[in-house]
């Protein structure tokens, strides 16, 4: 199992390294050139860097990707491409991204689309809670430890 994390405005990857060093495994964040850091990171983080278009970050992650591995993002199209690859997708805010659900978050998202192209203001997301990081590091863990009881 890998961790994909969508890093460019992920705000949880501090805690997906910091997690994943305990189970011993390998993270790859993903992110544009815009993003670009020198931050040193552990030996377990492998950092991606990618052209700024609108969804480079994306077709990488998705190009990358192998059935059970996990993958961090907000992108519900993102989310909607690596679920059939079996894939895990979490969201930060502390809920798994499946296929019962990711058809009408998918038909959310364009209805707000539909009506910012109409002229119609829609409030952006919300700055995460600490109690939806908590649930995003009970999730990971419950995730993660699933996959290695599946795998005993």
């Amino acid at each position: 199992m890998h961790i994909y994390v969508d890093a460019d405005a992920s705000p949880v990857q501090k805690d997906v390294i910091e997690i994943a060093k305990i189970y011993r495994l390998p993270v790859v964040l993903v992110k544009s050139y815009a993003h670009f850091s020198h931050d040193v990171t552990d030996t377990h983080v492998e950092t991606i860097y990618v052209d700024a278009t609108k969804e480079a970050t994306d077709f990488e992650i998705v190009k990358r990707v192998k059935k059970d591995d996990l993958v961090i993002t907000q992108d519900y199209g993102l989310a909607s491409l690596c679920l059939p690859k079996g894939c895990h997708v979490l969201h930060h805010k502390g809920f798994l991204y499946t296929e019962r659900n990711i058809s009408s978050l998918l038909a959310s998202r364009h209805a707000s689309a539909k009506a910012r192209r109409a002229g119609y203001k829609t409030k952006g997301p919300r700055r995460s809670t600490e109690e939806e990081r908590e649930r995003f590091r009970f999730l990971l863990k419950k995730v993660i430890e699933h996959h290695f009881d599946k795998d005993l």
